[in-house]
């Protein structure tokens, strides 16, 4: 989609540079990070903590869809140009698995089921709206960019569609019902197909083609946080199959595939890691604040409650440790991530 011109743009392409028409599309993993992370300190013994947390996300998502809003209404075609991009559309469908997050979070610390409910079918709309967009424009589009403009924010397919059978699986058993029971389990299908598709595209980019620094970004890490949902929503299966006949069918399939995915999320962190030392140590890139590093916090959270969730669905008890130390990391990088966000946030006002 090409620039507009000062004719056709209107109020978009006034003189001055504006916060709001560069505003970051994906800024919800920032309520996806923290919810996950204040989920995990509720399932931890450290409830006082995840309550602070859940305060957090819960403002955050009131102020990025805020935000969010106020852009669509204000730079429609920058909303669009970036809604239709290869590089950039996925990253909205944080709106998703932000608001699924945050309804598991309201439920699991507080017990609000009927705003987790609101929530599920909140998501359940983003999700048809948001993934449908940018996959009909990118699978149209005349000009194709190359496996070049592929980047870790297509991994969100699979953590939005998972994201919506980690609540709805938690709704079972308050619900019932033989239809939220197929939806959910639908939805962990799907999930794991879209992860071995792309998994597959960014692979094969890895491995075959050129990696410059500037290439490898924070949403890389959602390679991880992807199985790590997938994980985390089939031990919620697991956990809801007594509510339903269908599920407790299923039951074995779901065991399998929950270990497949965490074998998988495991499998990658230290290649994950390993990127990031060849990109700021080895390399030198800068490591500054962005907004997209947040798609970092989000994997070591997810991976930390999907091993606890793990370990209860399927009686493992020989990983206790694992989700404490999972979570500890998890806190240090939400820690840092969020001073860094106030650092910028205090910087831009003064400079203002």
């Amino acid at each position: 989609m090409g620039k507009p011109t000062s004719g056709e743009a209107g109020l978009e392409t006034q003189p001055g540079p504006s916060p709001l028409a560069s505003y970051f599309p994906g800024y919800f993993a920032m309520v996806m990070a923290t919810g996950i992370i204040a989920i995990g300190c509720r399932s931890l013994g450290i409830p006082w903590l995840g309550e602070v947390l859940y305060v957090i996300a819960a403002v955050a998502y009131v102020v990025i869809a805020a935000l969010t809003t106020a852009r669509l209404v204000r730079y429609p075609r920058l909303v669009t140009a970036d809604i239709t991009s290869h590089a950039k559309g996925f990253a909205f469908t944080t709106a998703v698995a932000g608001t699924e997050v945050l309804g598991t979070a309201s439920l699991i610390l507080f017990g609000w089921w009927q705003l987790a409910l609101a929530l599920w079918w909140v998501g359940v709309a983003l999700w048809a709206v948001l993934v449908y967009t940018t996959l009909i424009a990118v699978v149209l589009s005349v000009e194709k960019p190359g496996f070049g403009a592929i980047n870790g924010t297509w991994f969100l397919l699979t953590v939005s569609t998972e994201s919506i059978a980690v609540l709805g699986a938690l709704l079972q058993p308050q619900l019932g019902g033989e239809a939220l029971a197929f939806t959910c389990l639908a939805f962990f299908c799907l999930g794991i197909l879209l992860y071995v598709i792309v998994m597959t595209m960014i692979f094969t980019r890895w491995t075959f083609y050129r990696l410059r620094p500037a290439d490898e970004d924070p949403p890389t890490w959602i390679a991880a946080g992807a199985v790590a949902i997938t994980a985390l929503a089939g031990s919620n299966l697991l956990l809801a199959r007594t509510a339903d006949p269908l599920l407790e069918r299923m039951a074995p399939a779901i065991e399998l595939f929950v270990v497949l995915a965490w074998a998988t999320a495991t499998f990658w962190f230290p290649l994950m890691i390993a990127i990031g030392v060849w990109k700021h140590i080895v390399n030198r890139f800068p490591l500054r604040y962005h907004p997209s590093y947040w798609a970092l916090v989000f994997p070591l959270g997810m991976y930390a409650v999907a091993t606890f969730k793990m370990r209860l669905a399927i009686e493992l008890g020989m990983l206790a440790w694992l989700p404490v130390v999972a979570l500890a990391i998890a806190l240090v990088a939400w820690a840092a991530t969020f001073f860094g966000l106030i650092h910028h946030v205090t910087r831009a006002t003064t400079a203002g």
